[in-house]
């Protein structure tokens, strides 16, 4: 289901109550602040100085940044919100705690959150929309307090997006995989090797691993590695394997395939030094010769602001 209200009540809007719309604030730290401020790539920073053209957008993109966290902060304060920022590694969120969370920064800051909510709607406001795709973010800095109020007050689109369940030895290890997951060697110069099982097929690949993942991430890895866009309100999962091995000509039924709801995708690593990718390179998991890896439907989908299926139509219109 998608262009649905949120699944939540709408907070009551009170300029300046102390018994405003309970919403946590998950700011992007940008990379100019990482690398200046806190002098943590003396590299960077001598590349900075010399005007080189490999960093020449790290300043401008944090100024962006930081005018729209004063817009966002602003707009929140302006409507009376309690706000909550969560740092580091956020824990769980639910709407028992927040009415809403709100991301400032690209679609990593958003994808960064959405591995910890769990009921709760989010609306990503893109901080430098000039250097940033931002598909997941629904909001930008000019328009900050005008979407919030509107998230708050259930007007905003939303869609209901899928998330997908990763399991190593029947022990979950992701279970809220919004954009896709790599499975490959740890090195990228050595083959991945594993049994993939679908249904009744059952294939052993050799390959550069492979991409999975929800209809949310078939415009990113899995299309550029030739997998199809898929609609935004689909339920399926979508397999790419990335540069099969096919030596005698062979062909793998198990290349590109879709796995539906109530079905699981079953891997058995080959590999002694394997790893696993949720949402970008931050978060991994090592595989190992023997384990068994499962990719199944989450039941936690998440409901994401300011987007809806028009949104996607428009965007394949211009690939």
């Amino acid at each position: 289901m998608v262009e649905a209200s949120p699944p939540f009540r709408p907070a009551t809007l009170r300029r300046g109550a102390s018994s405003g719309p309970r919403v946590a604030v998950l700011l992007k730290r940008s990379a100019w602040h990482a690398v200046v401020r806190e002098g943590s790539d003396v590299r960077v920073t001598t590349l900075l100085r010399r005007g080189d053209p490999t960093v020449a957008r790290l300043k401008a993109a944090h100024a962006s940044h930081e005018r729209t966290v004063e817009d966002v902060l602003a707009a929140l304060e302006t409507i009376g919100a309690r706000v909550s920022h969560i740092d580091g590694a956020p824990s769980e969120l639910r709407s028992n705690r927040f009415d809403l969370v709100v991301t400032v920064g690209g679609d990593g800051t958003l994808l960064r959150a959405s591995h910890c909510v769990a009921d709760v709607p989010v609306l990503g406001v893109n901080s430098a929309p000039e250097s940033s795709v931002g598909f997941f973010c629904g909001a930008r800095r000019d328009g900050a307090l005008r979407s919030i109020e509107a998230a708050l007050s259930g007007k905003l689109p939303s869609a209901v997006l899928a998330r997908m369940r990763v399991a190593r030895n029947g022990k979950v290890v992701a279970k809220r995989v919004l954009n896709d997951a790599l499975y490959c060697h740890g090195s990228p110069a050595a083959t991945s090797r594993y049994i993939v099982e679908l249904g009744r097929t059952i294939e052993e690949h050799k390959s550069s691993g492979f991409w999975i993942g929800p209809a949310a991430g078939s415009t990113a890895a899995q299309r550029s590695a030739g997998g199809r866009i898929l609609p935004l309100a689909s339920q399926d999962l979508q397999l790419v394997v990335r540069e099969p091995y096919t030596p005698l000509g062979e062909r793998y039924k198990i290349k590109n395939a879709l796995v539906h709801p109530g079905e699981t995708l079953l891997v058995r690593s080959k590999m002694r030094d394997g790893v696993m990718f949720f949402d970008g390179p931050e978060e991994s998991v090592k595989v190992e010769l023997g384990d068994v890896v499962t990719f199944s439907l989450a039941d936690e989908p998440l409901t994401l602001l300011g987007i809806s299926t028009a949104r996607r139509r428009a965007q394949r219109k211009n690939w």
